[in-house]
């Protein structure tokens, strides 16, 4: 008895604009229903004169069971980042910071945090992104 072939159905992608955490989720998301969706057509679809082994639909079964808790991990971990990231930036208000290349320098107003980094916006209205090789001076007078 021949089984027909199993064939996935058409998605269509959009181009999605948003950080690149959204972006993530998105794309954590679809593994996750894809994986879901191949699991139910592959029960579907199997030959009834040679069923799946109990032992093999068990770990199947255990595989969706360990994607579900690293998509929960992972969604944990990405809060706690952004609120690390959070904290870290609100530091910065206050003091003066100069460009990584020297060229732009003032004191930070305000901070605007990004899934992929933070920028310092000055009193003057420059931007400053902040990262490697940046210097961070405390403009309070020293008593």
């Amino acid at each position: 008895m021949a089984v027909a072939p199993v064939t996935s159905a058409t998605a269509s992608t959009e181009t999605k604009k948003g950080s690149a955490a959204d972006q993530a989720s998105a794309s954590s998301s679809l593994n996750y229903d894809s994986f879901l969706r191949l699991l139910i057509a592959q029960m579907k679809n199997q030959d009834p004169t040679d069923p799946m082994k109990a032992s093999e639909q068990i770990a199947q079964l255990a595989t969706f069971s360990q994607v579900e808790q690293t998509i929960q991990t992972n969604k944990n971990l990405e809060s706690l980042i952004s609120g690390s990231a959070l904290d870290m930036a609100t530091s910065y208000i206050g003091k003066t910071v100069t460009s990584a290349d020297g060229t732009t320098s003032g004191v930070v107003a305000s901070i605007k945090v990004y899934s992929d980094a933070i920028v310092a916006t000055t009193t003057t209205g420059a931007t400053i992104p902040l990262g490697i090789g940046v210097s961070v001076k405390d403009t309070a007078p020293s008593t």
